[in-house]
């Protein structure tokens, strides 16, 4: 993958050129499942598709004026710095709110990309055009929160809130859920078949600590180096890379830390213990962040985690 400040000035704007046929379609789809419940919604997004079709042919002529008839196949997924948004119809039944999240992150990734392109252009129609893309796609993620406050509250929210609640999610909240998943239930395996194996609670305790570090150390690196944030709005990565470290590191410590207590069964039982409070308290924070069901959440999280620390005790005493 190559970098956003890599792109040539042609690379940008093949790649938006392909952004604007990619959401045209993604947004006709949208309006196509939302037709039967909400026709008003799948007007406002076949318009939006409209405005992404004549967006793509603007780019296309400046292109063929500045670089000729030919245009590579550029797309997000080629370059660092985009956020990669789950297909929400093979998942199941579209919901508007649904959509709308996923529409606010698009159109606000979108405009951070043309805003900075402006800056690299060198050419003054062609900078001109991507200032007005860029306006283009803010007045889009402001019509997504329209939507929501239309359809889905009482209460109208205003653009401020919903881009500080987006913004909170995707740069604190993500990262450390990601890390608390991976620390809580990656590390069930090797401290509960150590425990166990050697019925110590001081070894025990010494390789939780191994995996539970270990496992931050390599969470918090691949976090800072999956996206600079320059485009997505994800922040700081560094940031970003401390949050799931630490998170990662504390989801395995939490179930660790019990056997410092000397009697074996019950630092067991006190980690045992943790280990469903962690796994419940996983549950409600994808129910409450990532738009998940919490009871499909629960399903997810706390089975999944079952599994993990039964397949730790088998081993344990094999």
């Amino acid at each position: 993958m190559k970098s956003f400040a890599d792109l040539t000035e042609k690379e940008i704007l093949a790649l938006a050129i392909s952004m604007e046929e990619e959401h045209g379609r993604l947004y006709l789809d949208y309006a196509e499942e939302l037709r039967e419940d909400f026709p008003g919604s799948a007007r406002i997004f076949e318009e939006m598709a409209a405005e992404e079709s004549e967006h793509r042919r603007s780019l296309i002529d400046i292109y063929e004026q500045r670089f000729g008839a030919h245009i590579p196949l550029l797309r997000s997924g080629d370059v660092k710095g985009f956020v990669h948004h789950k297909p929400l119809w093979l998942i199941g039944p579209l919901r508007l709110e649904a959509v709308r999240e996923q529409v606010e992150q698009i159109e606000s990734e979108s405009a951070r990309f043309y805003e900075l392109a402006a800056q690299r252009s060198t050419d003054t129609g062609a900078r001109k055009l991507l200032g007005d893309l860029a306006t283009a796609e803010r007045d889009h993620e402001s019509l997504a929160t329209r939507l929501k406050a239309e359809h889905l509250t009482d209460e109208t929210l205003t653009e401020e809130e919903a881009t500080k609640q987006r913004m909170f999610v995707l740069q604190y909240v993500q990262p450390g859920l990601a890390g608390l998943m991976d620390g809580s239930v990656s590390t069930l395996a090797p401290v509960f078949a150590a425990a166990f194996a050697t019925g110590s609670t001081w070894e025990t305790f010494l390789v939780g600590s191994a995996a539970s570090v270990g496992a931050g150390i390599s969470m918090g690196f691949t976090e800072a180096l999956s996206d600079d944030g320059i485009i997505s709005g994800r922040g700081s990565p560094v940031l970003r890379g401390w949050i799931t470290g630490i998170m990662t590191m504390i989801g395995g410590l939490g179930h660790t830390l019990p056997y410092l207590i000397p009697d074996f069964y019950w630092a067991t039982f006190v980690a045992i213990v943790i280990v469903v409070i962690e796994l419940w308290v996983i549950a409600w924070i994808r129910a409450k962040y990532m738009d998940t069901k919490f009871l499909r959440a629960v399903f997810e999280v706390v089975v999944g985690g079952l599994i993990v620390f039964a397949a730790g005790v088998l081993i344990g005493q094999a």
